[in-house]
């Protein structure tokens, strides 16, 4: 395996009865980036994460995780990686620190508890029973779980569904700094802005494979493509065009108009644009 390489995937398959959830998929994830996969549900997204995580048997293929298979994972290997699911558990009667502490004993070189605590932004409510939490805080409890144990790569599962505006934007910060100490980090999603703000390549599933992989901003040939240009007419009518100059296009309108032209937006397409696009065409 390469050693720029934190994950390393060749031909992987599986299959359920007659249906087939992954179909030769090939994926590569270089150690340090933040690694968005994307794609519907029943695309085989789930199955393959749940293959790199070693909670899944493969039917075939090559599949190599931080230098070892997960099929076959010793106790070395599992204390290098984190793992945050869509919710880790239930531990209404404990106190934030007493949770992080009984999780950090599971790991012969677990980091501080209390430093955890702070980085995920629960200094605060250390002393709080969890079931106080709001969900935000929540998320971070999970997160504080999933890195004690200083994980050199770490899975996280739709870490920000029914987030508000506000507490996703502050999640989004506490995977910056994740990412910025060097954690290689596997992020499902389906807030494809939260693929754009985060990772530093994205991966589409369709169909039990892999269509393309690229930044977010290259996707699809995304920054190739045409803006467009709308506004509005004297009878309240939407106009718009496709325009490989837009800036000319806007200056006949200004021109056409006598100065402001209304409604005007001009606006390429979003990753969201050409995600659905992609997976449509599958």
């Amino acid at each position: 395996m390469d050693d720029e390489l934190a994950i390393s995937v060749r031909g992987l398959r599986k299959a359920y009865g007659d249906t087939t959830a992954v179909a030769g998929l090939d994926l590569d994830v270089r150690r340090g980036e933040v690694f968005a996969l994307l794609g519907p549900n029943g695309a085989g997204k789930t199955t393959t994460v749940e293959i790199l995580e070693g909670y899944r048997q493969r039917d075939a293929g090559e599949v190599t995780v931080l230098g070892s298979d997960p099929a076959a994972p010793g106790a070395d290997w599992r204390s290098r990686v984190g793992i945050v699911l869509q919710g880790t558990g239930e531990f209404d009667e404990l106190t934030v620190g007493e949770v992080v502490r009984h999780f950090a004993g599971f790991y012969a070189d677990a980091d501080d508890p209390e430093k955890v605590i702070e980085r995920v932004g629960l200094a605060g409510k250390a002393r709080a029973r969890t079931h106080t939490l709001s969900g935000g805080q929540k998320r971070r409890l999970d997160v504080a779980l999933g890195i004690v144990g200083r994980p050199d790569l770490l899975f996280l599962d739709e870490p920000t569904t029914g987030f508000d505006p506000e507490a996703r934007r502050e999640f989004w910060d506490l995977i910056r700094d994740l990412a910025a100490a060097g954690t290689t980090i596997v992020l499902t999603t389906h807030y494809l802005d939260e693929a754009e703000a985060l990772a530093d390549r994205v991966g589409v599933i369709a169909g039990g494979q892999l269509v393309e992989v690229a930044a977010p901003a290259q996707l699809g040939n995304r920054q190739e493509a045409l803006p467009t240009v709308s506004w509005r007419t004297p009878e309240g009518a939407v106009e718009s065009a496709q325009s490989a100059t837009p800036t000319a296009l806007v200056a006949e309108l200004a021109a056409r108009f006598g100065g402001e032209v209304p409604g005007l937006t001009v606006t390429r397409p979003t990753l969201e644009d050409i995600y659905l696009t992609m997976i449509g065409h599958r």
